[in-house]
């Protein structure tokens, strides 16, 4: 094998011992449920309802809100106007690492134009505050009289829960932090955790068979009628219809990507091209596809006729319908037995099909802690200093989650842990790590979020019921070269609910079968593919926190079907490490014909003499061999997850105009003289390609001519071999024939010569037809 540098210690993975319930033995294990994350002591105050507040204002009347303070965090439920029962329900949690009060104080207070007057107000000491910890049910909350000031009691009560948990607590994702104490008004919206599932994809297959009875304007012409079809932003057309009547024909399928529900219909518009760039409507049809039939395998579904009008209803805007008796004959369907695809198939989380009724039952479960990160770079400039607000995506099939964001931290701990249920083990999970570009700016849209750097595990490469401990480095490339821009810390656990049904797994097609009963070409994936994305974008974009398309995007890799020189330089280096095996294979024997060691060549002899003689030996010593060379490497096998490899990227090595190409708009934004530079060096490159390929061609030319008597004489000579050859081979035993090759080309170099062997001249002036090349 070809051994490649290591690469930089930095951008390497490393082993860690963070203090997690999972695998150890002692310890204060608060819940074996939230074992892969190292728990954070939270004090919870859930504000509930008020009741009897009396009146402050000269109006009479009371706008209440309550205040939670401790030591110096102070956080603050919304008010209400003129109610003196008002019902909050919100939660406060405060880190307890943070606090340096020992005392909780909760303040009843009326909103005022100049200062806001107290109402009354509650205390508790930490020291006595109760530990709660899941699945015990949540605390009671309690009434309390309010005091004022001095500690009298005064009129209203205040309905509280006070208690001491952890992250895994089920108050914690909507609660207030006081580690954004900072973040208010609808900045908090954008910083809270969250989990979201990926819309329902299906694709929509609308077979257009024909159409009757059309009504060209212009009567005194063969009319060139194609069917354009519009789904969405989608928009496709069939080529134009062969028979150039009013009852065209087609037979042509065009497919769609839809996610579920359904909200908008499929437009079909049968149109006539009556000039270079003039297109006539000959009729719409518009179909709902709550309508439309589902299938789950490659039964034929029933066509259907349907009316063509001259008007149709779009956008809700009503036009005048002008039925006439044209029709359109179509087999429409919800394709409920392939796969959509809406990621690159390299990295796919999830290949179940689109209906539930075909999805098998789950080989396991994949349980992610997101621990914390740090060393990351600022991402943005704050008061004139540089700031993150890191935040953390996780995509494992429909599941996305999102961790909270930490506000202003270099070193974020976010210590949530989630699961996903896993079907299928050659399956990847992506996780990211993005600055928050809306704590500050409420959600106007106008900033974006940044990409800090991902991580991607493949779950074949992990061990059933292990805990795997490791801080991934963070490797983001730019126009200027690779950079890391921090590190962060996680805990992956695969437990595996049956290995009898995981290694079965084994034996299955990757994809569900309609994509080899009926597939799909790579062209129509493709498009699929980048129509799935954008659906699958849009819609969690419009979800409350949203994952915007950015984060959506990077996530999904929908950049990595682009032209890169450097990926390109990369798949080669792959091509010849997979190749280098082979090369040394031949190395080898090349020095075992050449007698570089005298004793290895006659032990091959040897064994080369005992296989022949005994050839229901060659099959076993191969299999043999190979159980050998896996139980020899099981050794050295990996104990850790892959991880981005800069070196296999050709990213620490990339030339800076390379990397200006890869970062570059599609069409191209940059100069005329740049893009000419740039076209300058791939034809170079295509010059290159193109002379292999045609090497290739003549090699496989030059076989095709040795019996195509396209040279008499060669063709002759080889016919005339062909001959000498069987009747040789019929009267001698294959073992001597086999054993008298062996020895020719295993000779010793005392009886070689350098010249080429003699079918290998014959073969060179074999024609091939680059002589017919323009």
């Amino acid at each position: 094998m070809m051994q490649k540098p290591p690469q930089a210690v930095d951008f390497a993975l490393k082993e860690t011992s963070p203090k997690i319930g999972a695998g150890s033995i002692t310890g204060d294990k608060l819940s074996c449920t939230y074992d892969l994350v190292e728990q954070m002591q939270y004090l919870y105050v859930r504000v509930v309802k008020a009741k009897d507040l009396p009146a402050k204002d000269v109006t009479g009347s009371c706008d209440p809100y309550v205040e939670v303070k401790l030591g110096n965090y102070k956080g603050n439920t919304k008010h209400f106007e003129k109610k003196s029962n008002p019902e909050w329900n919100q939660v406060f949690a405060f880190s307890k690492e943070r606090i340096q009060a020992s005392v909780l104080e909760v303040f009843v207070k009326d909103k005022d134009v100049v200062i806001d007057d107290l109402i009354g107000r509650a205390m508790f000491d930490l020291n006595e505050v109760p530990k709660r910890v899941p699945p015990d049910s949540p605390l009671a909350p309690q009434w309390y009289r309010l005091e004022d000031r001095k500690g009298d009691k005064v009129k209203g009560e205040l309905m509280l829960a006070v208690w001491m948990g952890t992250q895994a607590d089920e108050a914690f994702p909507d609660a207030w932090h006081s580690d954004a104490a900072t973040v208010g008004g609808d900045g908090v919206t954008h910083i809270r955790s969250k989990v979201y599932l990926s819309p329902k994809l299906w694709y929509v297959r609308v077979n257009i068979i024909e159409a009757q009875d059309l009504v060209p304007s212009d009567k005194s012409r063969f009319p060139e009628v194609f069917v354009k079809a519009i789904l969405g932003n989608q928009a496709l057309r069939t080529r134009t219809s062969l028979s150039k009547t009013i009852n065209p024909m087609w037979n042509e399928d065009l497919m769609f990507v839809v996610a579920d529900p359904f909200e908008e219909p499929l437009i079909l518009s049968v149109e006539d091209r009556v000039g270079s760039n003039k297109d006539e409507v000959l009729g719409r049809c518009l179909i709902p596809l709550q309508m439309v039939q589902r299938r789950l395998d490659h039964k034929p579904v029933n066509s259907r006729w349907f009316n063509l009008e001259k008007h149709v209803i779009v956008d809700g805007e009503h036009k005048k319908e002008i039925k006439f008796a044209s029709r359109i004959h179509l087999r429409i369907c919800l394709e409920g037995g392939y796969h959509v695809l809406d990621e690159s198939t390299h990295y796919s989380s999830d290949l179940r099909p689109t209906a539930k009724q075909l999805w098998k039952s789950s080989i396991g479960i994949l349980e992610v802690g997101i621990l914390s990160a740090h060393g990351l770079m600022p991402m943005k400039t704050k008061d004139g200093r540089g700031t993150t607000d890191a935040y953390c995506v996780a995509k494992y099939g429909q599941k996305w989650v999102r961790t909270r964001t930490i506000v202003d931290s270099f070193m974020p701990r976010w210590n949530e842990q989630y699961t996903w249920e896993v079907f299928d083990p050659c399956t990847v999970i992506t996780i990211g790590v993005f600055d928050n570009g809306h704590v500050h700016g409420g959600g106007g849209g106008g900033g974006k979020d940044s990409r800090i750097g991902k991580v991607r595990i493949r779950l074949s490469t992990l061990e059933a019921d292990r805990v795997y401990t490791h801080s991934y480095p963070l490797l983001v490339l730019h126009p200027s070269g690779v950079k890391k821009t921090g590190e962060v810390q996680l805990a992956v656990r695969f437990t595996c609910s049956s290995l009898i049904n995981m290694l079965h797994m084994y034996s299955h097609p990757l994809l569900p079968k309609m994509h080899y009963i009926h597939p799909l070409s790579v062209i129509q994936l493709d498009s699929l593919r980048h129509q799935a994305m954008q659906i699958v974008s849009m819609r969690l974009s419009r979800a409350e926190p949203p994952l915007r398309k950015e984060i959506v995007e990077y996530m999904l890799d929908v950049d990595s079907h682009m032209w890169s020189m450097r990926r390109s330089k990369a798949n080669f280096f792959r091509i010849m490490g997979v190749l280098s095996g082979l090369i040394a294979v031949g190395k080898w024997f090349d020095q075992i014909c050449n007698w570089k060691n005298p004793l290895t060549s006659i032990l091959i002899h040897i064994l080369f003499i005992i296989l022949v003689l005994y050839p229901e030996l060659i099959l076993p010593t191969v299999f043999l061999y190979l159980f050998l060379i896996g139980i020899w490497n099981f050794r050295w096998r990996a104990r850790h997850p892959p991880h981005m490899d800069t070196r296999l990227s050709h990213a620490d090595a990339a030339h800076p105009d390379e990397l200006d190409e890869e970062f570059d708009t599609f069409p191209t934004s940059r100069s005329s003289d740049i893009v000419r530079m740039r076209y300058d060096r791939l034809r170079s490159i295509a010059g290159r390609v193109q002379t292999v390929i045609g090497d290739l061609a003549t090699q496989g030319e030059r076989f095709q001519s040795l019996l195509s008597w396209r040279d008499p004489r060669a063709t002759t000579l080889f016919v005339t071999f062909c001959l000498i050859a069987a009747l040789v081979l019929y009267v001698t035993p294959f073992q001597v024939i086999a054993l008298l090759s062996g020895f020719y080309v295993l000779r010793h170099p005392r009886f070689r010569h350098k010249l080429p062997s003699v079918p290998l001249n014959f073969f060179r002036r074999l024609p091939a037809r680059s002589d017919s090349m323009l």
